[in-house]
């Protein structure tokens, strides 16, 4: 593929980040994309490049956004951290304290953190739901508590890949004094502040136009681009049975690639369908990594954030089928999946590949986005390129 023009800035010492960046156009299949680091509330890299159309009509810009999938959920993650740090929310007390009827189906004891943490064993839901049901939240609320855990909760762990924010958005609301939605929370407490670009809900005034349209990898593009398919995954979504299925297919909510829509973007759904770009999702872990003070959250949570989990060795997940780790809401660095400088890293990656992080070692945060959707299930060979040339930037 050709060279594509770059645009943006790159401080002194962050030039193999830039070199990254191209090649990803160049050799792995990039159409259109954005990646950012904060040092503190500092941007070190600002890019973007390419097309946020497959027909390569309309270039990519400054404001592009794009759907960002489960890089979603760690914007929701630092929401529950803020609560915790008005002593709204405790990571350790049964989420059944906050919404009773959660209690039923043997729920009683299932904590925050083990509900965020993926553990509570409510990966899939057994009433199939609907995109018009989800705006419904007393309605949605009574399907969730009702909802039998799929193994003992706190026992094994297993990708809440849609669910994860439904259950957070209820437990968010039953907790806030004002009843505010997640959404809204994140968006007057922590994208205001922050002069993010990121919305979990997105309100009318946002045009369409400025949203990235999605490309789906496939046919010969998937031998061109692609080394970690996820077959055990893609066989029970075929065969409509795993846990795999139930976890990626319910709320009904359509195919990835169609995720640009309206009717589903302007729902809140705080584990799946945020949409915004590589800048706010690095200039937010940068606030957390760099402790600027931004976020509404005490450095002792922040130090929660960055310790080691209970439980600090990958273990195999239910639902993805790989080892991963996950620790107060995201995903923490670990064995083939690695990130950040050392062990204290966390964040959320997001399918297709969009991911950003926090590096408290270094006081970094990072974020990518695009708009061609990878198959790998965690570690998108365009980020593993992008993070690993940070690793030899001089902080």
């Amino acid at each position: 593929m050709s060279e594509p023009t770059i645009h943006g800035d790159v401080a002194a010492g962050f030039g193999p980040v830039a070199d990254a960046f191209r090649r990803n156009f160049t050799r792995h299949g990039e159409i259109g994309a954005a990646v950012a680091v904060y040092a503190g509330d500092r941007p070190v890299v600002d890019l973007w490049a390419g097309h946020r159309d497959r027909r390569r009509t309309l270039p990519w810009e400054r404001d592009t956004i794009v759907p960002v999938f489960s890089s979603t959920k760690g914007m929701a993650a630092f929401v529950v951290a803020t609560m915790v740090s008005k002593g709204l929310l405790d990571y350790e007390e049964p989420v059944a304290n906050y919404w009773p009827e959660f209690a039923a189906q043997g729920k009683g004891t299932v904590t925050v953190r083990q509900l965020i943490d993926h553990q509570a064993g409510l990966s899939g839901l057994d009433t199939v739901v609907r995109l018009r049901q989800i705006a419904d939240l007393d309605g949605l609320a009574t399907i969730l508590a009702a909802q039998r855990p799929a193994w003992r909760p706190g026992t094994r762990h297993g990708y809440h890949a849609i669910t994860l924010g439904l259950y957070q958005g209820e437990l968010v609301r039953r907790a806030d004094p004002e009843h505010r939605t997640l959404g809204r929370i994140f968006a007057e407490e922590i994208a205001k502040p922050l002069d993010l670009d990121f919305f979990i809900g997105l309100p009318a005034e946002q045009s369409m136009e400025r949203i990235a349209t999605l490309a789906a990898t496939e046919g010969v593009d998937i031998l061109r681009y692609e080394r970690d398919i996820p077959v055990r995954i893609g066989a029970e979504i075929f065969a409509k049975r795993g846990l795999s299925h139930a976890a990626l297919t319910n709320p009904r909510i359509g195919a990835p690639v169609r995720a640009r829509r309206r009717a589903l973007l302007e729902l809140e759904m705080p584990g799946s369908n945020g949409v915004g770009n590589a800048r706010s999702l690095a200039k937010t872990y940068g606030a957390a990594a760099g402790r600027t003070g931004a976020l509404p959250i005490e450095d002792t949570v922040l130090d929660r954030l960055a310790a080691a989990a209970a439980d600090d060795v990958p273990a195999d997940d239910l639902v993805l089928h790989t080892k991963s780790r996950y620790h107060l809401g995201f995903r923490k660095s670990r064995g083939s999946f690695s990130f950040g400088s050392d062990k204290r890293a966390y964040g959320t990656t997001g399918l297709g590949g969009s991911f950003g992080f926090a590096d408290p070692a270094t006081g970094l945060g990072f974020g990518y986005s695009m708009n061609r959707l990878g198959l790998a299930v965690l570690d998108d060979v365009r980020s593993r390129n992008l993070r690993n040339a940070l690793l030899r930037c001089p902080v």
